[in-house]
């Protein structure tokens, strides 16, 4: 049974002060123990106030990596692009942000293969991944569809894949790539961002299924085996 905490905060900003400490706690200790680190942000709005306070905090950024937990396979620079977006805030501080696409591809699948050999380079484990959740429970890209069993159970050392997703999300219907199921629980820390009751009961059902959940993120996190933190506000 995977061991959960739940961090509850008053509001949205109070969550993103929480999960921007914690952050670079995780990423200070990692460079004290190592003389590096290696982060993995997910995308979308719920997490980037808490990226935003983080991209001020006094580091030594230019020994710190950040990748994306997921990316839609779609022109740097495009507004559904996550690297574009974390690229913002963290290479002008001297980050290296590392992409797992390289432009919008017609073989979503090749692309997940180069993001998988371009990934082995990094240190693993992760020190941290900080996933967030959609409403239907898909967390990262891992969404259903046709590639669903093997983000799941594929090799324990391939990090990403692509993904296609089957119903294709209205908001941005391309294929993407993600992390793997492995990469992201072998993380040696593992965090979750959220922000409203829907997503709360969606990922507290998952959790409550373990393997057997129809949601992706019960699936993700199903014996993980370090103590996972869900960061949320109403």
């Amino acid at each position: 049974m995977t061991e959960i905490e739940w961090w509850d905060y008053d509001d949205a900003a109070e969550l993103a002060d929480a999960v921007a400490g914690d952050v670079q706690f995780v990423i200070e200790s990692a460079i004290d123990a190592r003389g590096s680190a290696v982060i993995a942000l997910a995308g979308g709005k719920t997490p980037f106030p808490a990226y935003e306070k983080l991209a001020a905090a006094k580091l030594d950024w230019k020994r710190v990596t950040i990748v994306p937990t997921d990316d839609r396979l779609v022109p740097m620079g495009d507004a559904l692009s996550n690297i574009t977006a974390i690229g913002k805030l963290f290479v002008p501080k001297g980050a290296r942000v590392f992409p797992i696409t390289s432009d919008k591809a017609d073989d979503y699948k090749a692309a997940g293969r180069a993001a998988d050999a371009r990934l082995q380079d990094l240190h693993w484990p992760l020190d941290l991944c900080l996933l967030g959740v959609g409403g239907d429970g898909h967390t990262a890209s891992i969404f259903p569809g046709p590639d669903f069993d093997e983000a799941l159970n594929g090799p324990k050392d391939r990090r990403a894949l692509g993904v296609m997703p089957d119903p294709m999300p209205a908001d941005a219907p391309v294929p993407r790539v993600s992390l793997s199921r492995a990469a992201i629980v072998s993380a040696k820390a593992l965090m979750i961002a959220i922000t409203g009751q829907a997503k709360r009961d969606v990922i507290e059902a998952a959790i409550a299924e373990g393997a057997g959940s129809p949601y992706p993120i019960g699936r993700v996190l199903a014996d993980a085996e370090l103590p996972v933190d869900i960061h949320w506000s109403a």
